[in-house]
């Protein structure tokens, strides 16, 4: 009887574990997007880096970064993305990372690893030396660029600053606010192609070519209107010169 007693209370020990690692992964993660521990009540100060197409947020203990109409952090040697400040976050893999954000300086790393120590500050961090020989070979030059042809920067979302605490809207919400109020589209191909996976720089095209439609039928339109009037014109001068 002992023995049955001591096997349940086992049992019910493992399945204390088993529940408690679902349930640290279900805190952790949301799917398709991850909680990265970044939580920001209003709309962060973006300030530019000089001679970038980026913005940083200095008043953040986070390596916070605006890029391409994108928010980017880096944490835990992972880099995430999101197109509202306060996330969700989509996790990014290396090999995916735009040129111009693996590019910013060492300096602009407000939560810097301790693998950035001893890397000049003026300098990006040595993603070569962190992702290994396989990703250099892939992304071959990327710390090399005419720094006199840096694209402009993306405007900032200001937008989305009277959009906080309560008010932060759902995610289903976001990208519909994003197409009325941001009307920037990127340039960047890993940025496309991240909006083409959520659905929304699609959306967006359409809507743009919908709205070109538009204008091209208005115009049309406008052009029909404006041959009644001449006709008409035409009719009566017609009229008069026969009277």
């Amino acid at each position: 009887m002992q023995k049955i007693r001591y096997g349940l209370i086992g049992l019910l020990l493992l399945l204390g574990l088993a529940t408690s690692a679902v349930a640290s992964v279900s805190i952790g993660i949301n799917l398709p997007s991850v909680r990265i521990g970044v939580n920001l009540p209003v709309f962060p100060q973006l300030v530019p880096v000089p001679g970038y197409p980026v913005y940083y947020a200095p008043e953040m203990n986070a390596n916070y970064f605006f890029y391409d109409g994108l928010y980017w952090v880096y944490q835990n040697d992972d880099w995430y993305a999101s197109s509202w400040y306060n996330g969700p976050w989509d996790y990014v893999e290396p090999v995916y990372v735009p040129l111009f954000v693996l590019r910013i300086p060492v300096a602009y790393y407000r939560d810097r690893p301790a693998s950035f120590r001893g890397w000049q500050s003026n300098a990006p961090p040595r993603w070569n030396q962190r992702w290994g020989h396989e990703w250099e070979q892939k992304r071959h030059g990327w710390d090399r660029w005419e720094r006199r042809s840096v694209p402009a920067r993306a405007p900032r979302p200001e937008y989305q600053r009277k959009y906080s605490g309560d008010h932060y809207p759902r995610i289903e919400q976001q990208q519909k606010l994003r197409s009325q109020h941001y009307r920037y589209q990127p340039r960047d191909t890993h940025v496309r192609e991240h909006y083409k996976q959520k659905g929304e720089y699609r959306d967006q095209g359409r809507r743009q070519e919908d709205q070109k439609h538009k204008s091209r039928d208005d115009r049309k339109s406008q052009g029909k209107k404006e041959d009644k009037r001449q006709d008409r014109r035409d009719d009566d001068r017609g009229r008069g010169d026969r009277d």
